[in-house]
């Protein structure tokens, strides 16, 4: 059984500096832009180290010796004993709001029936956006906010979060303003994402030209007057939107102010990669099918692969070449996809594991992955994803005595605490912590 601290009143350490004691060890990667090539295996590991964490930031990495000279009595204690304290988790691509799920549609694609198959009935996105488009903005509150529970209980302390299950302004703008509620909270920081184009609405179809120039004239300037949404993303693909639509749609974006990412090769080698690496995108994401040629435009252009085995685990299909990515010199972020279709997870061991298993990186590699890789896809690399002085303590406390136990440890969840600006959002209960509850 755990306990999750209230999210809407995170615990605050009674004003005084924080100091987490007991460690088996620390691994973080180090530095404010992305590592790719050899550079995404190199992390730095300290045995028996303490930090200090003061007015929600990273303030003291000491060593062994230097934590034995400290007087304890002067700080709040964090007892991690046997722990591996680790950067927190970013997740650089979900759809974090929505209403319903498709729990049939899973039925259906394990009697054999394809994610695009289905779509084609009417089912995928269209299911969504339907349940979506009827929920109440207290509905889709309530939700959302169960769902950063268990994001929080995976260590997960900042999230990117898409709309486009409304496909139409007044439940695009929904969906945008639960997220923007949930990131005024303060517990799990949201960096939202405007997806408006994610599909084609029924009324819509067979004129894509008329609902993207619907977003672009209507939509966007109404998320960018409210401040709703820091980037804005399509989904690039064989019969959703091709290259050329989603080249002029993402152009106009940027003329407005927003940020760039796009869903890319996913089902098809449509040139999506290519793409975001012409018009500067932050990230490209799935790339399942991208071509070498795609993938070293975006190298040379610095964009972020963002590769999501969960859904190609849920999906049965194959895998990103992580390693190959890698190898090539790019920086791979991993994220969960979190969604009601196609990634109904936000499992970080599962993805941990998959990562290692099925794409081929390094536990290493892995761990710069999901920290400051995904940091450094959502905009934030220079605020988190690493262990270092004047950082946002947002960390997380694995109840193993190595981060080699995050994919060897295969589908458990080791997490034990999760701290976010130095406020503890979760803790597994435990007598040790029962003075902090």
């Amino acid at each position: 059984m755990t306990e999750v601290t209230s999210l809407r009143t995170p615990m605050l350490m009674n004003g005084k500096a924080t100091l987490i004691i007991g460690l088996a060890s620390l691994a973080t990667p180090l530095g404010n832009v992305p590592r790719g090539g050899k550079e995404q295996g190199q992390i730095t590991e300290m045995i028996r180290p303490a930090v200090i964490l003061s007015e929600g930031k990273i303030s003291r990495v000491l060593d062994e010796d230097e934590a034995k000279a400290l007087d304890t009595g002067d700080y709040e204690i964090i007892d991690g004993t046997g722990m591996t304290l680790l950067p927190g988790f970013v997740d650089p691509h979900t759809h974090l709001v929505f209403g319903g799920t498709r729990e049939d549609e899973f039925s259906m694609r394990l009697r054999g029936e394809s994610y695009m198959e289905i779509m084609r009935k009417g089912g995928g996105i269209a299911s969504s956006v339907a349940r979506t488009r009827e929920a109440t903005f207290g509905e889709l509150l309530e939700a959302t906010r169960k769902r950063i529970t268990g994001m929080a209980s995976h260590g997960i302390t900042t999230v990117e979060a898409k709309s486009g299950y409304g496909l139409d302004k007044e439940t695009e703008l929904k969906q945008l303003r639960v997220a923007k509620r949930l990131n005024e909270e303060g517990t799990i920081e949201i960096v939202s994402t405007f997806m408006g184009a994610h599909s084609v609405p029924q009324e819509y179809k067979g004129r894509e030209s008329q609902f993207l120039d619907m977003l672009k004239n209507d939509v966007l300037p109404a998320v960018r007057h409210e401040g709703l949404a820091e980037f804005c993303d399509i989904f690039c693909e064989k019969g959703v939107f091709s290259v050329e639509e989603s080249r002029e749609y993402l152009k106009a974006c940027r003329e407005m102010g927003f940020r760039l990412k796009i869903h890319a090769d996913e089902m098809s080698d449509l040139g999506g990669a290519a793409l975001a690496a012409e018009i500067g995108a932050i990230s490209a994401d799935h790339l399942l099918k991208a071509s070498m040629e795609g993938l070293r435009q975006m190298k040379e252009a610095g964009v972020i692969p963002v590769l999501l085995p969960l859904t190609a685990f849920s999906l049965k299909e194959e895998y990103a070449n992580g390693r190959r990515i890698i190898d090539m010199g790019l920086p791979v972020a991993l994220g969960t996809d979190f969604n009601p279709g196609s990634s109904y997870s936000y499992s970080v061991p599962l993805m941990a594991a998959l990562a290692c298993l099925q794409m081929g990186l390094t536990p290493e590699e892995m761990l710069t992955a999901l920290t400051l890789n995904s940091a450094c896809a959502i905009g934030r690399g220079d605020k988190k994803g690493t262990i270092e002085v004047g950082k946002d303590a947002d960390l997380v406390l694995i109840d193993a005595p190595s981060y080699r136990f995050l994919p060897y440890h295969f589908g458990v969840n080791l997490v034990a605490m999760t701290i976010k600006a130095g406020s503890v959002i979760y803790t597994r209960s435990d007598d040790r912590w029962k003075h902090m509850m």
